[in-house]
């Protein structure tokens, strides 16, 4: 092993250690850990909101054991394996160990940390983003056509665990278009590598069409009820926080890219972030779905400022960007992460408040940042429907019936009550089991619909009663209410059954 390799090797000991300290005791998982974990329990070749390589991994923790630790393990592994594939990209380049230091520092210390908090499709995205860029670069620098087929295998995965890497292909073909590697498409592995993407992708795609492409009514929800309210400002602002400690690091990649001979042909990668962030301005994307962008411009950056500090008195540069990663990061830690109570953030609320870290996605600000108060109330929800479950059991079948899928996914994870709940909300409609003929309801209903419920549902049972709700001040659930409907006057599996017929008409 390279001498090298043993500072690696602490880099990822570090990530590790920091991913799992992040998280004060005082929160759960968060509202999408729940579905995609659910997912390991009806495994497909698709879903309504994402493709199906992050149910795998679901499957996977489910052998391990459900645990909370191996929820976060596969995040963080993919956070410190983007770490060791920017050690190596710099490698590629001919970088410097302080060029491997500084690009490792800039990520261990960034919106990674935060990113590979939870189980979500976005740690695995990021790390394919940047091997497809590794793929290139290995490729223009061998000319060895197995890094096309590489980039092709890696590209495909790409496309079944998130459908946004699209949009690196979308920046990189017109990139390369506008410079001398343009001659890539002249390679017929080129195509025959496109050949291949298709059929990895394939099983997905014909998913998609046997259920009348739920990812188009996906994406027409996403876009009338989470991208309204993003500000194009904001998403800027965004990308600069993100790496706040290596900005200047990023910045001397860009302009390495057009003006250092030795990267001159890998200009396309410059003009490539150029045409993917204008994309997703143009959309008005989320701000963190560009963060897949920047580890290669970390590392390109890196190694010119090593070469720039080798000589003369701008050895003593070489430090001062050591330390700039970390004392940037600081100020970050103490509010990016949900390693401070809630009550501490309540009462601290301007520290937060500059960084619009308490905006969420309906464009106001809360006691909480969104991320942490979906990450409350969770266990509170699952052991009162587990009570009133074991008691409505008595006398008949009884469905757990809710608004959303966090509360659904978060009484399936915690129940004790073997409780199966389920929705007709995301990929729920599709695992609701009418295989019983039910006679009990619990109904969790949404805050803003609550009051409604007894009203529209009540007359169709004997009993009908409001049992509880969820009472945790921090939680973006507070005030969910648990309904006990008791002793069906109606055929509720029919009911059911046209409630799904007709949500899935209004998707065709």
């Amino acid at each position: 092993m390279k001498k090298d390799y043993w500072i690696l090797f602490l880099f990822i000991i570090a990530k590790f250690a920091l991913q799992y300290s992040l998280i004060s005791p005082e929160y759960e998982l968060h509202r999408d850990e729940y579905l995609h974990l659910d997912q390991a329990n009806h495994l497909a070749w698709g879903y309504l909101s994402v493709p199906p390589v992050n149910s795998w991994l679901a499957w996977v923790i489910k052998m391990l054991g459900n645990s909370i630790f191996w929820v976060k393990f596969f995040p963080a592994l993919f956070g410190a394996l983007t770490i060791a594939l920017t050690w190596k990209i710099v490698e590629e380049l001919n970088g410097s160990l302080f060029a491997k230091v500084l690009a490792s520092l800039g990520l261990l210390f960034s919106v990674l940390l935060r990113v590979n908090m939870l189980f979500q499709p976005t740690s695995l995205e990021i790390l394919l983003w940047l091997s497809l860029y590794y793929s290139l670069i290995k490729y223009f620098n061998s000319q060895q056509v197995r890094w096309i087929y590489i980039g092709a295998v890696i590209f495909g995965i790409g496309i079944l665990n998130k459908y946004n890497i699209a949009f690196s292909l979308l920046g990189l073909i017109p990139a390369l278009l506008l410079t001398e590697q343009r001659k890539i498409f002249m390679q017929s592995h080129v195509y025959w590598a496109a050949l291949l993407v298709l059929i990895i992708i394939f099983p997905n795609l014909l998913w998609q069409y046997q259920n009348h492409f739920p990812v188009i009514h996906h994406m027409k929800e996403l876009s009338e009820k989470q991208l309204v309210h993003v500000d194009r400002m904001d998403f800027m602002k965004s990308q600069i926080l993100f790496f706040i400690g290596v900005v200047f690091v990023i910045l001397a990649g860009w302009g390495a890219l057009l003006l250092y001979k030795p990267f001159e042909k890998f200009r396309f990668f410059f003009w490539s972030y150029i045409i993917t962030i204008t994309l997703f301005l143009f959309f008005k994307a989320k701000d963190y779905y560009a963060i897949g962008l920047y580890p290669v411009y970390i590392a390109f950056g890196s190694v010119f400022l090593g070469h720039i500090f080798e000589k003369g008195w701008k050895r003593f540069l070489k430090p001062v960007s050591i330390l700039i990663p970390v004392l940037l990061f600081l100020p970050l830690y103490n509010v990016a992460f949900p390693n401070k109570s809630p009550e501490y953030i309540e009462s601290h609320q301007d520290e937060y408040k500059k960084f619009g870290l308490l905006r969420w996605e309906d464009g106001k600000d809360h006691p909480l940042p969104q991320d942490f108060a979906d990450m409350q109330g969770w266990k509170e929800l699952a052991q009162k429907v587990d009570k009133e479950y074991s008691r409505l059991s008595k006398s008949g079948n009884t469905m757990v019936l809710c608004d959303n899928y966090g509360q659904t996914g978060a009484i399936n994870y915690y129940s004790k009550a073997g409780v199966v709940a389920m929705s007709f909300h995301a990929d729920y409609i599709n695992w609701i089991d009418l295989s019983k003929k039910y006679k009990n309801i619990i109904r969790v209903k949404d805050a803003p619909e609550a009051g409604k419920e007894l009203k529209e549902s009540g007359s169709f049972f004997e009993v009908a009663n409001l049992y509880d709700s969820i009472t945790n001040p921090y939680a973006r659930e507070r005030g969910t209410a648990i309904f006990s409907l008791q002793g069906a006057k109606i055929d509720v599996n029919k009911r059911i059954q046209d409630e799904i017929d007709e949500t899935k008409n209004e998707w065709k």
